[in-house]
């Protein structure tokens, strides 16, 4: 069959590709002189990585410089001088140093195992979804909304002997007078008192990454087990606990960073008393800093303070790796 074709659609058909044509050059005209997507990407980016620079970078590369002066605010008019590494030979051959950091070092294993057992367990009895268990979800996830300085006057006052009522419900179970002891005052008791309202704020926190561990797990892997007739115990053992322990690793790094640089709560609650029994490193950190106004040595304080967390958490990580790839 021969096709015929009107002289005006021919018309239009020869037209039609010039234009084509000249669109398809004027689109690539117009990329090539529009913006990549690299291009765009590093223009949204840049306002952040130059915030990121002004805030944190900048600092640290100051304070590292700080750190080899001699810098002391008090006597601001003497002339800046290069020391070199005397402050960091001053700050580890300093007895009371190596002291608050064993301090720290306890406050932070007695506060996250406290705190891992905790969160453990209320992560396996909200794991079972029983009537009302959202209302009590809430009510549990309270203490974590704080902050530190609301939760560290909140039990200064309860913790007062003469109208906290801690020693009043201690006293029902002891028999021991309200005012014959102080949690807060006593050598024995201060340590134990910050690490009991530490683990009261942030057990919920460990409970929450526990959950999110317990919810991951798959139901036909205890329903396997069941079948296999094994006990609950057993599956506790054998299937709950090994495909949670990535989560608790988990938590006890974040939990162990933060208590490590903690300062806030610890300050209120006991300002590092009595004497120097509660003293922990970022207390001491803080008074060379913004009592003596020992700059220099302060800088150096916080750069060995910042190397022990950063290589002890490289390590961990690490390990977590391992833990996660078995």
């Amino acid at each position: 069959m021969t096709t015929i074709i009107h002289p005006e659609n021919a018309a239009i058909e020869g037209i039609g590709e010039p234009c084509k044509r000249r669109a398809g050059v004027a689109g690539k005209t117009w990329r090539a002189r529009g913006l990549s997507d690299r291009a765009i990407a590093w223009l949204f980016v840049a306002p952040t990585i130059a915030l990121l620079l002004a805030i944190n970078i900048f600092p640290l590369i100051w304070m590292i410089r700080l750190s080899f002066t001699s810098l002391n605010l008090s006597m601001s008019y003497l002339p800046l001088r290069f020391v070199g590494l005397d402050n960091f030979q001053d700050i580890l051959t300093d007895e009371d140093v190596w002291a608050r950091l064993q301090t720290t070092a306890q406050f932070v294993i007695c506060s996250v195992a406290l705190q891992v057992v905790v969160g453990f367990g209320l992560a396996l009895l909200i794991n079972r979804q029983f009537r009302s268990h959202s209302f009590w979800t809430t009510i549990i996830l309270l203490p974590m909304m704080l902050s530190p300085a609301v939760v560290g006057n909140f039990w200064t006052l309860l913790f007062q002997p003469q109208i906290g009522p801690f020693n009043y419900l201690v006293s029902l179970f002891t028999g021991l007078p309200p005012s014959s002891f102080s949690m807060t005052g006593e050598v024995a008791l201060a340590p134990w008192t910050i690490v009991l309202v530490d683990t009261w704020m942030w057990a919920p926190y460990v409970m929450l990454i526990c959950l999110a561990g317990l919810r991951s797990i798959p139901d036909y892997i205890y329903e396997a087990a069941e079948v296999d007739r094994a006990s609950s115990w057993r599956q506790f053992w054998s299937i709950t606990l090994p495909m949670t322990v990535p989560f608790l690793m988990l938590a006890v790094l974040f939990r162990a960073i933060e208590n490590f640089k903690m300062f806030d709560m610890v300050n209120l609650l006991t300002s590092g008393g009595p004497g120097s029994t509660t003293e922990l490193v970022s207390i001491t950190l803080k008074r060379a800093a913004f009592e003596k106004w020992r700059t220099g040595y302060s800088s150096a304080l916080a750069i060995i303070l910042f190397v022990t967390v950063f290589g002890a958490a490289n390590i961990y990580v690490k390990a977590l790796k391992r833990v996660k790839q078995r």
